[in-house]
């Protein structure tokens, strides 16, 4: 079926209705309405029941919970408290003692490397549970205990997915850490959580280059080790690497001599399982702490019914363990559930366009997840390099980062799905572990560009600023009335912030940070951050953390970062800098800046414009006016109020540069 991209716009979908295709609703798990309908509102009834349930069906239990939710020490949640499991228990062992033992868990494939075939792995779920058992007598031998801190920072190679289970399995607390951060980034990240010990590789690949991980890790312990003990190598690109002696082992040395012996250890339910870093309002990035049972529960429950899994599929995300939907819908949730995993090291141009629809085609990809971001890139690309392959192994498609624009979502549709698969609009964050908002494929209609409905014992409301609920099409803010299993329990080491930045704009209440609307059909409509921070490909960037890189330099006085609109990003960041007099504003500074952004942060941080003022607009009181900054930065005006604004030279200026 060929497309003009450019006649697929909103104004010509905007009242589409796609109905589950009837092929796939009619082998769905769920494909009776009522049914749905019936199980969301006795949920929404009494969701501690429903979890409670979830939770005996989904996981294995070292000892049984009496309790479901103890709510009483608000905002601190606590699930299935005197309940004791193990996650790698759930993810591997059950599985082996219940046939599924040969079955692949781990299929994964990295770059085709100097005209040569890729090179493919496939882990059985026994053959993991090996892995997993030597991981963790390894990690052991080198004293890591119970509650100790992990660092992993990782290509995306099964390593990633064995160290993470590992530290699962002798109950300590992993952080995985982007491989696309900078030294300076992730030495913040291992202070910040204690890390006892650093997994990581000599480095991996992205477009045929190598990315030299281990040189990051040894920049960012150069200072002093903050407590780090051990480095873990992995050997992927077989780069010459710095090793020091009594501090960094090498991976494969260390398997070689453990065994694959060795039973999970039990822990409470709320026992910490992992920290993840993420941005937020101020310049020190935010440790979400997520623990045992009822994350897994979550994420379990929640990945069953969004993606429909069968023993059957192959299953795709081609997110980064780095990120929560790495940690939950590529390790966790798949993995609990008994899937087959895809995992795929590199890039999606390399080496050529084709990359993504040629794996699908000869691994036959059955469920494909990704961001709208890399949507709007493929859409760039037209449909050449998509029709030449045989996608008709695709059978459900769905989205994550950010919400999708009605075109993008109906040429995703249309041109990736042949028509014939649903597609899941998924709406979560790092925060709340697993998916809230999101179509069940067998039962739902789907409007474009909405993440449709709450799953069943998810109770979102929109309020006002005064947390009273809006009437239906009415804009506020987005909230959840009632705590959920997979909320995450507090930020690691500032339980202030965590009650601060969550539960004081609606007091008692889980603020997400959204703004959004509810339709007359009950579907909500993301509209996206009310905060300061932005997110740009699917990664969520605080303003602030930028601010401060900017400023770090010494040529910058002042510094302000706001968002526009990017067709393909969905936000870019524009950064105004003031700089320290007698400094002169030219293209190559510019540039400089915008690469020392990325090397104190990454890459994925790096602004994609930097523009010069001699002042930024200021109140009275001294507050930089983001708002006309960001009305600047989007349309190249500002409509808004400015009567608080100090000095209105300052704003002609900007408008002059403009021009």
């Amino acid at each position: 079926m060929k497309h003009n991209n450019d006649t697929i716009t909103s104004t010509l979908i905007e009242d589409r209705r796609f109905a589950p295709p009837k092929a796939f609703a009619a082998r769905a798990h769920l494909r009776d309405p009522a049914a749905a309908k019936a199980l969301r509102e006795s949920a929404a009834a009494d969701p501690e029941a429903y979890w409670r349930q979830a939770a005996r069906e989904e996981l294995r239990w070292s000892k049984p919970f009496t309790q479901g939710l103890d709510w009483s020490n608000a905002p601190h949640a606590k699930w299935f408290a005197d309940g004791e499991l193990n996650v790698s228990d759930n993810c591997l062992d059950r599985h082996c003692e219940g046939g599924r033992v040969h079955k692949a868990a781990l299929i994964w494939e990295g770059e085709p490397l100097d005209g040569n075939e890729p090179e493919v792995r496939t882990l059985t779920y026994g053959q993991l549970r090996a892995q997993v058992q030597k991981a963790a007598q390894v990690l052991q031998r080198l004293g890591v205990q119970v509650g100790d801190r992990v660092a992993i920072y990782m290509p995306l190679i099964p390593e990633a997915a064995i160290a993470m289970l590992a530290c699962a399995r002798i109950g300590a607390v992993h952080s995985v850490i982007f491989g696309g951060f900078s030294a300076e980034s992730l030495r913040d990240r291992i202070q910040d959580a204690g890390a006892k010990l650093v997994i990581t590789a000599d480095g991996g690949w992205r477009r045929g280059q190598a990315l030299r991980l281990k040189d990051v890790v040894d920049e960012a312990l150069g200072h002093g080790t903050h407590g780090v003990q051990n480095v873990l190598v992995v050997q992927r690109t077989r780069e010459d690497i710095a090793m020091q002696p009594g501090r960094d082992h090498w991976w494969h040395e260390h398997m070689e001599a453990a065994k694959a012996v060795g039973k999970p250890v039990a822990v409470p339910a709320e026992h910490p399982l992992f920290i993840l870093y993420t941005s937020g309002t101020t310049g020190k990035p935010k440790g979400i702490l997520h623990t045992t049972g009822g994350y897994l529960t979550h994420v379990t429950r929640t990945f069953k019914q969004v993606f429909d899994i069968r023993d059957d599929d192959l299953y795709w995300c081609t997110a980064d363990v780095g990120w929560i939907t790495g940690h939950s819908y590529v390790v966790y949730g798949p993995l609990a559930a008994g899937a087959t995993v895809f995992l795929y090291e590199g890039a999606p141009a390399f080496p050529d366009k084709n990359r993504f629809w040629d794996i699908i085609e000869r691994h036959r990809i059955s469920i494909f997840y990704t961001a709208p971001t890399a949507l709007r890139t493929f859409m760039s690309w037209g449909e050449a390099p998509i029709l030449k392959h045989d996608l008709t192994s695709l059978r459900l498609l769905g989205t994550v980062g950010e919400p999708i624009n009605p075109a993008a979502w109906v040429w995703y549709h249309e041109v990736i799905g042949g028509g014939r698969c649903p597609i899941v609009d998924t709406w979560w964050q790092t925060e709340t572990g697993g998916i809230l908002i999101a179509p069940l494929p067998g039962v739902q209609e789907c409007v474009p560009g909405t993440a449709t409905l709450p799953l069943p014992g998810v109770l979102p409301e929109i309020v006002g600023p005064d947390g009273e609920a809006q009437p239906a099409n009415a804009g506020g803010l987005l909230v959840l009335k009632h705590p959920w299993p997979g909320m995450a329990r507090t930020i690691w080491g500032d339980d202030e912030r965590f009650k601060e930045t969550y539960f004081s704009r609606v007091p008692g209440i889980y603020f997400t940070g959204d703004g959004a609307r509810r339709d007359a059909d009950g579907n909500f409509w993301i509209m996206g951050r009310v905060d300061d921070v932005l997110n740009v490909s699917g990664h969520r960037i605080g303003t602030m953390e930028v601010e401060s890189a900017l400023v770090s330099h010494p040529l910058v006085a002042e510094a302000a970062v706001v968002g526009r609109p990017d067709a393909v990003t969905g936000q870019a960041l524009v950064a105004f800098v003031t700089l320290t007099a007698g400094t002169a504003q030219n293209p190559e500074l510019a540039e400089a800046l915008r690469h020392h952004v990325a090397h104190e942060i990454g890459a994925l941080a790096r602004p994609a414009e930097v523009r010069f003022a001699a002042a930024l607009p200021k109140t009275r009181s001294g507050k930089i006016m983001r708002r006309l900054l960001r009305e600047l930065a989007g349309q190249g005006t500002v409509s808004g109020d400015t009567s608080t604004l100090e000095d209105f030279g300052v704003l002609e200026a900007l408008r002059a540069s403009e021009d």
